[in-house]
């Protein structure tokens, strides 16, 4: 067993010939996560992964996602390598379903969400405390009908030490390592005028202190174990990689380039072809003018045609900055033989910060006074004089400029987490025992967005007369409308000051909280104790019965800047949310022994669940009730061999956000919009089904950024998701075979009413189908016709979409051979393929194909294969030397543009030295060879990208490198 724990072997994969070898030593029943019925053989009907504490030392682990999106079936949620929309917190996102949809638990009680946030609905695992995780279980597929809504897609159970005596210290120190030698990236750089980092960079070091203290009370009949932790995380620019240097360009890896955004410090001045506008009755409405495009530059004061992008790229955050805190204490006291009661407090405040590029004018003004006197005379003659018009009028001109004096924008954000769980447990009699307990747990959040500008105020200071001495002033100081107003010019090369800053700036703020309550309880009973069994059987029936009632609420509430829109680098406006439920659930479980030390059924066993829930939603008069249930079976012909198959109808209930969020324009990430351009990949009857006009057409300025204007928000009337999993395996240990153990689990998961905003399906849907239902949420610029400038947008509020579907098998392997003086050799294999994973963006699209491909609505990388391989030498020397590779299977550019992304091999070396009974050390490199990570157009963040990658599923950074004590007494 202790080898089990030193590689991460499932319990779920001891036969029952491992259990009844050692049933001498097992004082007591274990429940497995997925049910809450206790059970002394240590197997359960469904496919559980168990990942141990040893682990996270072999892997040097601080962040605790980090070691949990290693695993085949995860993927990443949200993480430390997120910058742009980041929300500050860490989740788990079982089979790429989505981290809503994992629900997450720590000893069998579900955690809080852990934002008010977009994006913040999966809990936060930040708050967990790594130095007293003692296993991590994994269960994928439903389990709603034993913990309730968001387990869809599976579950992960977090089992903390409760029983610690003693003292413990333990203190790490790692970071990366990377070679910045990429010819190609590096040679990209350089032809678009970018300096590029090379040679060796250490860099992106992480700090992890922890203190543990425990006692046992009373002859033992209790214990407290208290914790303290401190971690501070430095940040790691995407200058620092040569990769990640700038954001990636091209429709092809052939034509590839270094891109960037229009929005760019020498200034953007353009009509976007707006100057070829006609009106109702076909007349040009800028008879004498001609398309243009133009930059500061020659002289300082001078326009050249606008040809070079800004490169937003080496000031984002690669891995945010993040100084955490953690406290708290898990007790437990024996009062008498039917009453244990027990507690549990924890205390996170987590500061991390989201930094990306400078913020300034994206094109929030669409015309400009000729009168102005910044103009040089050159500048006028361009936009006004060659155009028609005169110092009295107002060109058409959009005006994109980089606020690159005024520094970086940077999100500070703040977590700070408080739970408390209280209750009480025991045996009745000696048929029943009860399990009791109430929680509450709440989650406030700060956020202070530093550096954006006002897009009102940078309109008004755009905006210059000359006063009665020939000086630059704002029309708005001359009319008494703001009287402050400084003009801003960036129509000359080095003229900003600043008091043009100090005008512009606009800083934000945004506050929240989220909290739930949860008031559970159930009672167990061994009805064998009654007689209650079949004649098959040795051992009785076994029953739960459990009610619980939890409640959520949000409340967000960002100041005014926000809410108006008025941040210039928001994307649109950032409304409040307020909102909650609750819900009312009774729930069954059942175990029915039905044959036991036969032939060819040394087990035979029938495992069934049922809850019923009903919510009630804030603001909705009628309720909205669901049913989930499983049936479960477990079949062991001999001693070596046992199958199981189960069946999981399981819901997820809309959260606060997708129900209460108002509408309002966001950003999304799109490729390209297939009517803009030259040459647009759309015909013309196609993009005029969105809005496009003939003029138009050919003449659209596409987004160099990749982001578009989507009007998204929450439903009411949303309906709960539902998903169906099946699941079939086995395990096998044979007899001729010493310490071998073989799972194979096949699973089937398909979640139909999936909540979903998809703007980008819905505009293609338009342009193949012409259905007024898509067409008609196409907003496009009624001049320019973009989707991205001013606000053009696609309607894309929250709904039941069609559906997601994955299928595949996953496959553990452990081993170990003795090697007589030499100690033993550990191996253990964990692997999953998938066989399928599908889409359907409505009750009536065409399905898509993810598996093996990344980009557009598959979003990030779905692999056919993942597998990780573990090698342990536990040697007769208290040392033990680990070695894993990691594998990662390639896929496709879902465009067929061939961005593909070849396969991955990590290889992880380590070493954990006892070098006392009190003192261990350890010491490893996770990615020794510092492989870099594939890389593609600068997938965005709603994809989960960054840095031109996916820092979440691939080892982005280089090699990570770790050194690390623990003390004990």
């Amino acid at each position: 067993m202790a080898v089990s724990a030193a590689l991460g072997m499932s319990a779920a994969a001891m036969l029952p010939s491992v259990a009844n070898a050692q049933e001498e030593l097992m004082v007591e029943e274990v429940v497995v996560t997925g049910s809450r019925i206790q059970k002394a053989n240590l197997v359960s009907t469904s496919p559980v992964t168990q990942v141990d504490a040893e682990a996270f030392k072999f892997q040097g682990t601080t962040r605790v996602e980090d070691l949990i999106a290693d695993l085949p079936a995860v993927y990443p949620g949200n993480s430390a390598g997120d910058a742009n929309g980041a929300t500050g917190t860490a989740t788990i996102d079982l089979r790429n379903l989505g981290d809503q949809r994992t629900l997450v638990l720590m000893n069998g009680r579900r955690l809080p969400p852990g934002s008010p946030v977009a994006g913040g609905a999966g809990s936060d695992i930040n708050q967990i405390p790594g130095a007293l995780i003692e296993r991590v279980e994994v269960l994928t597929g439903g389990a709603s009908s034993t913990y309730g809504s968001d387990a869809v897609a599976g579950v992960v159970n977090f089992i903390m030490v409760d029983d610690f005596e003693g003292v413990k210290l333990d203190v790490q120190y790692s970071g990366y390592y990377h070679d910045n030698d990429n010819d190609r990236i590096q040679g990209l750089n350089e032809d678009a005028g970018f300096t590029p980092p090379d040679g060796s960079n250490t860099d992106g070091e992480i700090s992890d202190v922890s203190f543990v203290i425990g006692a046992n009370l009373d002859g033992g009949r209790g214990n407290v174990t208290a914790y303290a932790t401190y971690r501070k995380i430095n940040a790691l620019k995407q200058g620092e990689r040569d990769y990640s240097n700038c954001a990636l360009g091209g429709t092809t890896p052939a034509d590839a380039a270094c891109g960037g955004s229009s929005t760019v410090p020498w200034g953007r001045f353009t009509d976007f072809g707006t100057t070829q506008a006609v009106d109702a009755d076909g007349n040009r409405l800028f008879p004498n003018a001609s398309p243009f495009d133009y930059s500061v530059g020659g002289n300082g004061s001078e326009f050249v045609p606008f040809d070079t992008l800004y490169n937003y790229a080496p000031d984002n955050f690669f891995q945010r900055p993040d100084e955490r805190y953690t406290g708290g204490a898990f007790g437990r006291y024996t009062i008498n033989e039917h009453v244990e009661v027990y507690s549990e407090v924890t205390f996170m405040d987590d500061r991390s910060n989201a930094q990306i590029a400078p913020s300034g004018a994206f094109f929030v003004t669409s015309q400009l006074s000729c009168g102005n006197p910044l103009l040089s005379d050159q500048q006028f003659d361009l936009l006004c004089a060659q155009n028609g018009f005169g110092e009295d009028d107002f060109a058409p001109v959009y005006i994109g400029r980089r606020n690159v004096e005024g520094g970086a924008r940077n999100d500070d954000l703040r977590h700070t987490n408080f739970r408390g769980v209280f209750g009480a447990r025991g045996d009745i009699n000696d048929v029943w025992r009860y399990d009791l307990y109430g929680s509450y747990a709440e989650t406030s959040y700060e956020q202070t967005y530093n550096n954006d500008l006002s897009s009102v105020r940078v309109a008004r200071a755009l905006n210059a007369v000359a006063d009665e001495n020939g000086n630059a002033v704002c029309q708005s100081v001359i009319d008494g409308s703001d009287p402050l107003c400084v003009p801003w010019n960036v129509f000359q090369e080095g003229a900003v000051t600043d008091e043009m800053l100090d005008y512009l700036y606009l800083p934000l703020f945004a506050r929240g909280t989220v909290d739930q309550k949860v008031f559970s309880g159930y009672v167990a009973g061994d009805l064998g104790n009654y007689g209650i069994q079949l004649p098959s059987a040795d051992t009785g029936i076994n029953v739960v019965l459990g009610a619980e009632y939890r409640s959520e609420n949000l409340d967000y509430n960002p100041d005014q800047g926000f809410q108006s829109g008025d941040g210039a680098g928001q994307g649109g406006p950032i409304l409040p949310v307020q909102g909650g439920y609750d819900v009312k659930e009774v729930f069954t479980e059942v175990n029915i022994p039905l044959v036991e030390n036969a032939a060819f059924a040394k087990e035979l066993t029938l495992d069934l669940g049922y809850r019923f829930s009903e919510y009630d939603v804030d603001t909705k008069s009628d309720t909205t009730t669901t049913d989930t249930y499983k049936v479960a079976m477990a079949w062991a012909p001999t001693d070596s061999l046992k199958f199981r198959g189960s069946f999981n109808r399981a819901v997820r209930h809309a959260n606060i956000r997708e129900l209460f969020r108002p509408l309002a324009i966001g950003l999304f990430d799109m490729a390209a919009d297939p009517c803009a351009g030259a040459n647009p990949t759309a015909t013309f009857e196609q993009c005029a089904r969105t809005g496009v006009t003939e003029v138009q057409y050919g003449l659209i300025a596409d987004s160099p950024a990749g982001q578009y204007n989507a009007n998204q928000g929450g439903n009411v009337d949303l309906a709960p998701e539902e998903s169906d999993t099946y699941s079939v395996g086995l395990i096998y240990s044979p007899e001729f075979v010493e310490d071998l153990t073989v799972t194979v689990d096949y699973f089937d998961i398909e979640i139909t009413g999936a909540i979903d905003s998809q703007p980008e399906f819905i505009l293609n849907s338009c342009l193949q189908s012409g259905n007024p239902v898509y067409c008609d949420a196409v907003n496009r610029n009624p001049v320019s016709g973009t989707l991205w400038v001013g606000n053009d947008n696609i309607f894309a509020p929250d709904s039941n979409i069609g559906f997601l579907s994955t299928k595949g098998f996953d496959v553990q392997v452990d081993y170990t051979i003795g090697l007589g003086d030499m100690g033993s050799l550990a191996f253990n294999n964990v692997g999953t393929f998938l066989t399928e994973w599908d889409r359907q963006d409505a009750p009536s699209a065409e399905v898509t194909d993810c598996l093996g491909v990344w980009g557009a609505n598959c979003g990030q990388p779905i692999f056919e294969f993942q597998n990780n391989l573990r090698a342990t030498w536990m040697t007769p020397w208290q040392l033990s030397l680990s070695a894993q590779w990691r594998y990662v299977d390639s896929v496709d550019d879902i465009t067929g543009n061939g961005w593909d992304f070849d396969e991955q091999n990590y290889l992880d070396l380590s070493a954990i030295w006892d070098v006392t009974d009190m003192m261990s050390l350890r010491a490893g490199v996770q990615n020794v060879t510092d492989e870099e990570p594939p890389l593609g157009p600068a997938p965005g963040p709603s994809i989960r990208g960054n840095g031109n990658t996916f820092p979440g599923t691939y080892d982005a950074l280089g090699a990570y490198w770790f050194v690390g004590a623990t003390v004990q007494f």
